[in-house]
């Protein structure tokens, strides 16, 4: 199938010149002639490349792209600008609009058709890449106080010992990740989100990771109340999530508890999202609500599971079939209470996984990690539903 070029130029002689060049090169070409209209198109045809002049009478070409990028939608598509603007500074507002190269009128059709055939094959090996990049696992709580933020620790760290990982902090203000691990920077993610969607990229997600002794790489939130006050741009986690796929093979995420409007869109971009819950009546009725939310969210079955973390010995022994009547569903594991052990982890800022190798509770945690892992091979051969 030949690759969709939109061109948008207000000038139609020389909208119709582009357009035949392309067409002699193979390439399907469609056409706007100002800005809103080419907005329109891009999200409705997610063309493979851009074409896009600069002076425009509705919207300059700049303010096109700048609105391009920031709609997930639109957001990957190449873009190529191209203008009779030839000033440095123009073509370094055009760079920081998001643009991905430029183009200088008039220009040789061989140049152009160069240009065009390089963006196409570097996008395709770009998205080759991220069909090929890492797996994302969301831990969510059914309500707080459950354990699921020793739940992701110690599976990122199991994931770690066998894979290259990152455990992700996304809980604005009440992050407790950084303390419990003694981790020295824990502002990384904050950092992230007050960026633009654009600015959000390898590099600069990569120059707010903490390391672990054990090897884990961390993008840590920090636990100062103010943090939580910030207004977050959910482009800008959702292009962090993105980032982080391509830093390691697996990316582990808190995301605390409750569905808020973060956690919400968030979820949507996981390969597979871990319900945390405990056994009591109050917290199975929770997760129940849950997993009806996520189903809702278009999350099937097969991208949730669900883990039963008992963090205290009770007297009330409740067995793995009470808890799937309760919810309704299987669930994928359920941890034994360790309270001892999982203080002294704390202490020594090392997940139990690695503090107590042998202990019962790190034998289920590595062979729930090892499921996890497996699931998200299995469902990298499948397209993903919702």
């Amino acid at each position: 199938m030949a690759e969709r070029i939109l061109v948008v130029d207000d000038d139609i002689d020389s909208l119709k010149l582009i357009s035949l060049l392309l067409q002699r090169q193979g390439y399907e070409v469609t056409a706007a002639s100002n800005g809103t209209q080419a907005i329109a198109r891009a999200a409705a045809e997610r063309p493979d490349l851009i074409i896009l002049d600069v002076m425009m009478p509705d919207l300059d070409g700049y303010e096109i792209c700048r609105r391009l990028r920031a709609n997930p939608i639109t957001q990957p598509i190449p873009i190529i600008m191209f203008t009779a603007k030839t000033l440095i500074d123009d073509k370094v507002q055009g760079f920081e609009a998001g643009a991905d190269d430029y183009l200088s009128k008039p220009t040789h059709p061989a140049e152009l058709a160069s240009r065009v055939k390089a963006l196409l094959s570097r996008s395709a090996a770009q998205q080759r890449a991220a069909a090929e990049s890492g797996a994302v696992v969301a831990f969510l709580g059914a309500k707080g106080g459950v354990g699921t933020t020793t739940l992701a620790a110690n599976i990122a760290a199991a994931m770690q010992q066998k894979e290259p990982s990152i455990l992700a902090d996304i809980r604005l203000g009440q992050g407790s990740l950084g303390l419990a691990l003694n981790a020295p920077r824990a502002a990384g993610m904050v950092n992230l989100l007050g960026r633009a969607p654009t600015e959000v990229v390898p590099c600069t997600i990569e120059a707010e990771l903490a390391a672990h002794p054990s090897g884990l790489k961390l993008l840590l939130s920090s636990s100062r109340p103010r943090d939580g006050m910030l207004s977050v741009n959910v482009d800008s986690a959702v292009a962090a999530l993105k980032g982080l796929r391509g830093l390691a093979r697996y990316v582990l995420v808190d995301l605390g508890s409750g569905l808020t409007r973060l956690n919400a869109r968030l979820v949507r971009e996981a390969d597979q999202v871990v319900l945390v819950s405990e056994p009591s009546r109050i917290s199975l009725h929770m997760a129940r609500e849950m997993l009806s939310e996520l189903e809702g969210l278009g999350l099937g079955r097969g991208r949730v599971s669900v883990v039963v973390v008992n963090r205290t010995p009770s007297r009330a022994h409740v067995t793995w079939q009470d808890v799937e009547q309760a919810l309704g569903q299987r669930i994928l594991a359920m941890i034994t209470p360790a309270p001892e052990l999982a203080a002294q982890a704390v202490e020594a800022g090392m997940p139990i996984v690695l503090l107590q190798p042998t202990s019962i509770v790190a034998t289920q945690m590595v062979k729930l990690a090892e499921e996890l892992a497996a699931r998200s091979t299995l469902l990298a051969r499948q397209p993903m539903s919702g």
